[in-house]
């Protein structure tokens, strides 16, 4: 049975226990972050441990776990579950007030703090050799989608509804221009051979992956909106995210990618982003 992390005890997960009152539960009053795990090593934490702080900051959540005690708690939960491969999930709440209120509860009310671990294969995730098929779909999230929340309700139901067209996942688009994926940053490579990114603003998630990638990149890289269109003429396309590393793209809204099979800039793009992610784990 899991070992999960809540609330300063490690325990079984069967007796994970929060309040009916938590906001987390009744607000999505939360943020969250996920850490990848290679080796039995944490991906890229400190990345994952400033973007938290960043969320809660925006937020003004406070009480949480500062940098030495997520390591901590994510070394011991990757112990406990002895968890070679993977991803552990941090999320904190603003707590649980005695009722239910929009006005936030008192400043000394403790945040609910949990973390739990999901083994998975990641390095040899069987959708990197296939690659993907996303649709796109309108993005209608709310107007802060760099604060990693819990809201995640829209990106979930446009997920499934992309897996009910036959597609894998979803590209959300504001005004024909693609923001991002349901969980994943989204790149193209133009057939010049450019790698084209969206900017960093609040229409979509600061991705520490992305950040980790881009310097790894041997093409030149324009950081700008593209659109639709420009996506799906593209020569090569790919998301990246903490738990799918780079994973490639092979279709577009029916339209195909290059020869519809993972493209050779793409390919070896994952790989050094795993080379690399090897060997700063901690």
């Amino acid at each position: 049975m899991r070992t999960i992390y809540l609330n300063g005890n490690y325990i079984p997960e069967t007796e994970g226990k929060i309040s009916v009152f938590d906001r987390g539960f009744l607000f999505s009053d939360a943020v969250y972050e996920v850490v990848s795990v290679l080796d039995g090593k944490l991906v890229d934490f400190n990345g994952h441990v400033q973007r938290l702080a960043r969320s809660l900051s925006e937020t003004g959540i406070s009480g949480a776990p500062d940098t030495s005690s997520w390591l901590e708690i994510c070394r011991a939960l990757v112990s406990r579950n002895a968890v070679e491969e993977g991803m552990i999930y941090w999320q904190v709440t603003r707590g649980a007030p005695q009722d239910r209120d929009f006005v936030f509860p008192p400043a000394d009310t403790p945040p609910t703090v949990l973390a739990f671990t999901q083994s998975r294969a990641l390095a040899d995730n069987p959708s990197a050799q296939r690659g993907l098929r996303v649709v796109t779909m309108p993005d209608l999230r709310w107007g802060r989608a760099d604060i990693k929340t819990t809201q995640l309700l829209y990106a979930s139901l446009m997920k499934n509804e992309a897996i009910a067209r036959g597609a894998d996942d979803v590209w959300m688009e504001r005004d024909g221009w693609i923001t991002e994926g349901s969980a994943q940053n989204a790149h193209i490579i133009t057939t010049e051979g450019v790698l084209v990114t969206h900017p960093l603003n609040r229409e979509i998630l600061h991705g520490i992956t992305r950040a980790a990638v881009l310097p790894l990149v041997a093409q030149q890289i324009e950081e700008r909106r593209f659109s639709v269109n420009e996506a799906e003429q593209a020569a090569e396309a790919f998301v990246s995210s903490a738990s799918g590393f780079v994973m490639p793209v092979v279709q577009i809204n029916g339209h195909v990618i290059g020869n519809g099979t993972p493209g050779s800039a793409t390919v070896q793009l994952r790989q050094a982003y795993i080379g690399w992610a090897r060997h700063t784990a901690i």
